[in-house]
C-alpha cells in the first residue's frame, strides 16, 4: 500500500452504527455503562477492529466493561466521530437510565488528522502554521460544540456519572530519529495540550469529570523506546498515530478505572 493510501485513510470520515456488547460477571453489577467518542474511545490502533466505526477489544472501554462486568454495556464510540456525530447519532442511542459514560471527543473536530497529514508532508514552518491554524478552531469554535455535547448527554442521561478522558502527547520529542522533525513533534503536541486544556475546561464547567490520560503516555510517546501510539502505519493505515493496545490498557484503562 502506498505512502499516499495511508495519509488518504488518515483523513476519511466514517459513519456511525451501533452495537451492543456484553460483559462478563465482575464488580461492576448494577452499572449502566455507555462509551461515546471517537477513535480513541472505539479502540483504533489495537488489533481486532471491526464494522464502519473500528470498535475494538482492546480499547479501553471494552476492557473496562470485561474486567468489571456492567449490567449494561452500550459501545457506540465510532472512529472519525466528532462532536455533531455524538449529538446526532451516539446519544439519541443511549440508555437514558445509564449510570456511567466515558468519551472522548474534539480531536477531529480541530482537524486532527489533516493537521498531521500537513505535517507528514510539509515543511516546518508549513506544519506549524496548520497546527495554528487548530490551536485558533479549539479556543473560538470548539468551546461551543463542546458545551452542546455535554448538554446533550447530560439531558439524556441526568443521573449518570460521565468521565471526560483526554488526548496523550502523540510524540516523544526527546529522540533525534523519527519520522518528523522536532519541531513538528513540539508543535504537535502544543496542540495537543491545547486541546486538551479546553477539554478539562468544558468538562469541568459540565460538572463532568476529567479523566488526564498524558502521565500515563509520558515516556511513550512515536518515537520513544516503549511507544503506547502507533507511528505512521501501513497495514492497516487508519491505526497511525492512535494508541496501540499498552496504550490502550496502560494509558487510557488507569485513567477510566480512576475515575469511574
Amino acid at each position: 500500500m502506498s505512502r499516499a493510501t495511508v495519509l488518504a485513510c488518515l483523513v476519511s470520515s466514517s459513519v456511525l452504527a451501533l452495537t451492543v456488547a456484553a460483559a462478563s460477571p465482575a464488580q461492576a453489577a448494577g452499572v449502566d455503562y455507555v462509551a461515546l467518542g471517537d477513535s480513541y474511545s472505539s479502540g483504533v490502533g489495537a488489533p481486532g477492529q471491526s464494522g464502519i466505526c473500528l470498535r475494538s477489544n482492546h480499547s479501553y472501554a471494552a476492557q473496562w466493561a470485561a474486567r468489571n462486568s456492567p449490567t449494561s454495556f452500550q459501545f457506540l464510540a465510532c472512529g472519525g466521530a466528532v462532536t455533531d456525530d455524538v449529538v446526532k447519532t451516539q446519544v439519541p442511542a443511549m440508555n437514558s437510565g445509564a449510570d456511567l459514560v466515558s468519551i472522548t471527543i474534539g480531536g477531529n473536530d480541530a482537524g486532527f488528522a489533516p493537521t498531521v497529514l500537513t505535517c507528514l508532508t510539509s515543511s516546518d514552518a508549513t506544519c506549524t502554521a496548520k497546527v495554528n491554524q487548530g490551536r485558533a478552531y479549539v479556543a473560538n469554535t470548539l468551546p461551543g460544540k463542546l458545551d452542546a455535547t455535554y448538554a446533550a448527554i447530560r439531558a439524556k442521561a441526568p443521573g449518570a456519572r460521565v468521565v471526560v478522558l483526554s488526548y496523550p502527547n502523540i510524540f516523544d520529542t526527546s529522540s533525534v530519529l523519527c519520522e518528523m522533525s522536532t519541531t513538528k513533534r513540539k508543535a504537535l503536541n502544543g496542540g495537543a495540550q491545547a486541546l486538551d486544556d479546553m477539554i478539562k475546561s468544558r468538562a469541568t464547567a459540565a460538572g463532568f469529570v476529567y479523566a488526564d490520560v498524558r502521565d500515563n503516555f509520558a515516556g511513550h510517546g512515536v518515537c520513544s523506546s516503549r511507544p503506547y501510539l502507533n507511528g505512521l502505519t501501513i497495514i492497516p493505515p487508519q491505526n497511525s498515530y492512535h494508541p496501540n493496545v499498552n496504550g490502550y490498557t496502560s494509558g487510557y484503562l488507569p485513567a477510566l478505572t480512576g475515575a469511574a
